[in-house]
């Protein structure tokens, strides 16, 4: 099995009597896409600065390359690349001088990487943040952590402001470091891009991972999205097959989940008078918005 690049280990941090993070328990393997969804106030950020040194833990471990992310921080942090969600630069800045800076704080030259990454954004390094637009201070920031092609990249909402193609490209960019060796850990809001994207996916609510699984995984236990349309009169005194949980039901259209053998469900709906059907597996967006329903009403 790969190494664990981070561990965490009953992982809790609270800002006085409120609470950040509370028992969360994480291991991501090296070399792996690993997204780390919740909504705003989750816990999402507490658990990227407490990964980075930037938070102590009032509770519980974390290690990032074996490494206590509190004790070791300024080790760690030499094979870390990080973009906030809430990224802020000098406005006195110029991306070359900025690549410089960052350059003599990482101790190495990131001039030729950062020109080839500058060139893939289709960014000016030669603007003053101050005249840049949202997308061109994020594609900056994107340079700055790309640049010194750390083992661990930790992404906080990398493609806000990017346009599709600037994405696409990230995203191309992203596979084809993990195929190196690279890890990724990837926060994000945008759903469909984590799908695209990660092979497996934490899921945080109120502080505390409610889902840790590979996508595979998770749509599978969440069993098949299932929309029936009747021919006139079809439905009429027709009983739900065991597994098929409706949330519409109407004389001409049923939708709900089905969890169990989908041959089963093919067999009942052979014998039925129906127009047409969709049976299909949950994406991630659809997934999640139900995962949290379900958690939020428990």
């Amino acid at each position: 099995m790969p190494e664990s690049v981070i561990e965490v280990a009953g992982l809790t941090r609270r800002y006085g009597q409120r609470r950040g993070i509370e028992d969360v328990n994480l291991a991501i393997p090296d070399g792996s896409l690993y997204g780390f969804l919740g909504p705003n106030g989750a816990g999402k950020t507490t658990t990227i600065r407490v990964l980075l040194g930037f938070l102590r833990p009032t509770g519980g471990q974390a290690r990032v390359f074996g490494l206590d992310c509190w004790r070791h921080s300024r080790r760690i942090k030499d094979e870390i690349g990080y973009i906030p969600g809430d990224l802020r630069l000098y406005p006195w800045l110029t991306g070359k001088v900025a690549l410089s800076l960052f350059g003599s704080i990482r101790r190495r030259d990131l001039t030729a990487k950062g020109r080839e990454l500058a060139e893939m954004f289709d960014l000016d390094m030669n603007v003053k943040v101050r005249r840049m637009s949202r997308g061109m201070r994020q594609k900056l920031g994107l340079v700055l952590s790309l640049a010194p092609d750390p083992r661990l990249l930790i992404l906080d909402e990398p493609t806000s402001g990017l346009d599709p193609l600037m994405q696409d490209r990230l995203q191309d960019y992203l596979q084809r470091a993990a195929l190196r060796g690279k890890t990724v850990f990837f926060s994000s809001h945008t759903l469909s891009e984590v799908e695209r994207l990660c092979e497996r996916v934490a899921i945080v609510r109120e502080g505390k991972i409610v889902a840790d699984d590979t996508l595979g995984e998770l749509k599978r236990k969440a069993g098949h999205e299932v929309e029936i349309a009747w021919r006139p009169g079809g439905s009429r005194g027709v009983d739900v097959v065991p597994g098929l949980v409706l949330s519409t039901r109407t004389d001409v259209a049923w939708s709900g989940m089905f969890h169990g053998d989908v041959r089963s469900l093919m067999r009942w709906l052979g014998g039925l008078e129906v127009e047409d059907v969709v049976v299909r597996r949950p994406d991630l967006e659809t997934l999640f918005r139900r995962y949290y329903e379900v958690e939020a009403r428990s």
